[in-house]
């Protein structure tokens, strides 16, 4: 018994061991918001060029030890050179003008606007993690860990989760990676989001309809909610697309997907209005921690809700959001089976192939058949997932207290609890 407590102590200081050493780095490894790669960037008069080749950041790079310890994830696509286009505000879709800082717990975003209205946001790639880290991680100087697990995000994921979303027919406001110097109609924002480089993508909300569909403006989902208090039975969402939107996020893998992250395109119909769901930020589609440290991490025990895109779906449970009980209680099994049918003929082995053009050769190389061999696993069990999805979604209580969003809204009993409760 000695013999054996004594071994666990010496495998546990070597586990520590190897932690501290995977997360060794300098304090400039936090700076995961610069870009890095060109050392006289100031220096450099963007209005020569209309693109610029850089990797979006070289901050997940690693050794062995890294690797095995926090995983291979993402880190060769971040690192890779990538063209993107050089863009200025007032020249952009025929000038720009800032309406106001965004963004949530790592990502930056600056809300702007075109002259026709339409409203436009510049969405960070790289991440901010300070947010993120707990106090007793900064305290062991382990900050690097969390640092270093946003490598599990595609920097380019959510411009393939687009590609893929037009061929499945899902609603997404079609983001485009760009760079943006700093100028100056950026003025005080220069610092923060000048030498950046963003996505550039519709907001999923404004009063100019930018969609396909015959809509006059587009809500958020707190928006939907006081309009439906307004106008109680006269507002319907297209249950329809929203099962389908949420059946393609299981087959990319996209665990977050809480309320703020949908729009709402509001179409006049029979004299009230029907919703169809607009999904934005896609930034955790194609999710790949890998590693001792985040296999321990998201194991389903300890945090259930964070789930990685592996072949097949371990864990329903943590894929089902409150967004889903709320807007998704009423809709029968039927609907599920007849979308995910839908999704299983639109995504065929072709369109899935080519979808992949919009990567870089370079980013395709390292990435496109690990993907393709998970999205079209899961593609072929996705009537079995979906049955099981709507199941969870049936055994859960219905909410009782807002969605993510709509803290301040006085929502009347029966609303707070679904949005089509009786």
């Amino acid at each position: 018994m000695k013999k054996l407590f004594g071994f666990i102590i010496i495998l546990l200081l070597v586990l520590i061991a190897l932690i501290y050493w995977s997360v060794s780095g300098s304090d400039s490894d936090l700076k995961t918001a610069e870009i890095i790669n060109y050392e006289e960037v100031e220096s450099i008069d963007f209005k020569k060029h209309d693109s610029i080749l850089i990797a979006a950041s070289t901050l997940f790079e690693g050794g062995a030890i890294k690797k095995l310890m926090q995983g291979e994830t993402y880190r060769k696509a971040w690192s890779t050179p990538v063209k993107f286009p050089v863009v200025y505000l007032d020249t952009l879709y025929g000038g720009m003008e800032i309406v106001e800082e965004g963004g949530g717990r790592q990502t930056h975003s600056l809300e702007i606007k075109s002259p026709d209205g339409t409203v436009y946001s510049l969405r960070s790639i790289n991440k901010d993690p300070k947010k993120l880290i707990p106090e007793i991680a900064e305290k062991l100087g382990l900050e690097n860990v969390i640092v270093d697990g946003l490598s599990a995000q595609h920097p380019y994921g959510a411009v393939l989760a687009a590609e893929m979303a037009d061929i499945a027919g899902v609603l997404h406001t079609h983001p485009k990676p760009v760079f943006l110097p700093k100028q100056e109609r950026l003025g005080k924002f220069n610092k923060k989001f000048g030498n950046r480089i963003f996505l550039l993508e519709y907001e999923t909300k404004g009063d100019v309809n930018w969609t396909p569909y015959n809509a006059d403006k587009i809500l958020d989902t707190d928006g939907l909610q006081e309009l439906k208090m307004k106008k109680g039975d006269k507002v319907s969402i297209d249950h329809k697309a929203l099962v389908r939107a949420r059946l393609f996020d299981l087959l990319i893998g996209d665990w977050d997907r809480h309320a703020k992250q949908w729009g709402w395109v509001m179409q006049k119909e029979n004299g009230g209005f029907k919703a169809v769901p607009l999904a934005g930020d896609r930034d955790n589609a194609f999710f790949k921690p890998g590693g001792v440290i985040p296999e321990i991490v998201t194991n389903k025990n300890i945090k259930p809700l964070i789930r990685p895109f592996e072949k097949d779906i371990d864990f329903m449970p943590g894929l089902v959001y409150p967004f889903d009980i709320y807007f998704l209680r009423s809709v029968p099994e039927t609907v599920f089976v007849e979308q995910a049918k839908i999704l299983q003929t639109k995504l065929t082995d072709k369109k899935l192939e080519e979808s992949f053009k919009v990567w870089p050769a370079s980013i395709s190389k390292l990435d496109k058949n690990d993907i393709l061999t998970k999205v079209k696993n899961r593609r072929e069990h996705l009537v079995e997932y979906a049955r099981e999805f709507h199941k969870i979604i049936n055994e859960r209580d219905l909410l009782s207290k807002p969605l993510k969003g709509s803290e301040d809204l006085k929502l009347n009993e029966k609303l707070l609890k679904c949005f089509d409760c009786e």
